[in-house]
């Protein structure tokens, strides 16, 4: 990381996606700050990353510092920013990586404090091929936009994106992984009993996830061109109700995450 202090507010599934990522580019974790009221998984975290800074309860030395990255549930924002509010520097930056909670809205948390970012992180960072979208406070400087996605480099492409867009790419990209994980990884292990080696398995299961996407989007072909292209179709008695499933529960979703709801 840069000369410039981290401070996470929340130890959990999010700052370990990151902290592993910049681990494995090779960034120094020294300058990074974690707090967590769970001793437990600050514990897991320091383990796992010696190197960084913990403490237990303390949200307020997280929000000390110049760069805070808000890592709770939606929940329980309110809460956290009513507590941290003084404790912010007028030269910091804060990140949050919630949905629903627009940047006016987390302004007026706390009390008008305007320097702030939302991103929308994604698991794959975790290996540094993340997509993590952002949205900027229209106030904040360009040198201080440059400084976060510089201080966010290692983990994945960060585009920027119009704020009431985030949202629709928490359902695409940030919860996208836990639709296929499932089936890839089964894939992978039925391959595997029919015979094929752990290493041909997955080498064929991600040149095949390459391939498929790459049909999506360079064939110039129609969703039915390109499924029209496999004539065996072992899923087909399934695939409707997995789809239905898509859409009642994605859009439940959509509509407990938008704002303003």
């Amino acid at each position: 990381m840069s000369t410039s202090t981290v401070g996470f507010i929340g130890g959990g599934r999010v700052a370990r996606i990151m902290l592993g990522g910049w681990s494995r580019a090779g960034r120094s974790l020294t300058e990074i700050l974690v707090s967590d009221p769970d001793a437990n998984v600050l514990d897991r975290l320091k383990s796992d990353f010696p190197e960084i800074q913990t403490a237990v309860g303390d949200s307020l030395q997280a929000a000390a510092q110049k760069l805070v990255v808000l890592a709770v549930h939606p929940p329980a924002i309110a809460t956290v920013l009513s507590t941290i509010g003084p404790s912010l520097r007028a030269d910091a930056v804060l990140v949050s990586l919630a949905p629903k909670l627009t940047i006016g809205k987390l302004s007026a948390l706390l009390g008008g404090f305007s320097r702030i970012v939302r991103m929308i992180p994604n698991a794959p960072s975790f290996v540094g091929q993340g997509f993590n979208p952002v949205a900027f406070a229209p106030s904040l400087a360009e040198q201080d936009r440059r400084g976060v996605v510089q201080q966010f480099d290692g983990l994945g492409e960060m585009p920027e994106v119009a704020e009431e867009t985030l949202e629709i790419y928490a359902i695409l990209t940030a919860m996208g992984p836990t639709y296929l994980w499932p089936q890839l990884y089964e894939l992978r292990s039925l391959s595997q009993s029919f015979g094929l080696s752990a290493e041909d398995a997955s080498l064929a299961l991600a040149a095949m996830v390459r391939g498929v996407l790459a049909t999506m989007n360079d064939a110039g072909l129609s969703q039915e061109q390109v499924e029209d292209l496999i004539p065996v179709k072992p899923l087909a008695d399934v695939q409707p109700a997995l789809l239905e499933a898509y859409r009642t529960k994605l859009r439940g979703v959509m509509e407990k995450i938008r704002p303003g709801a």
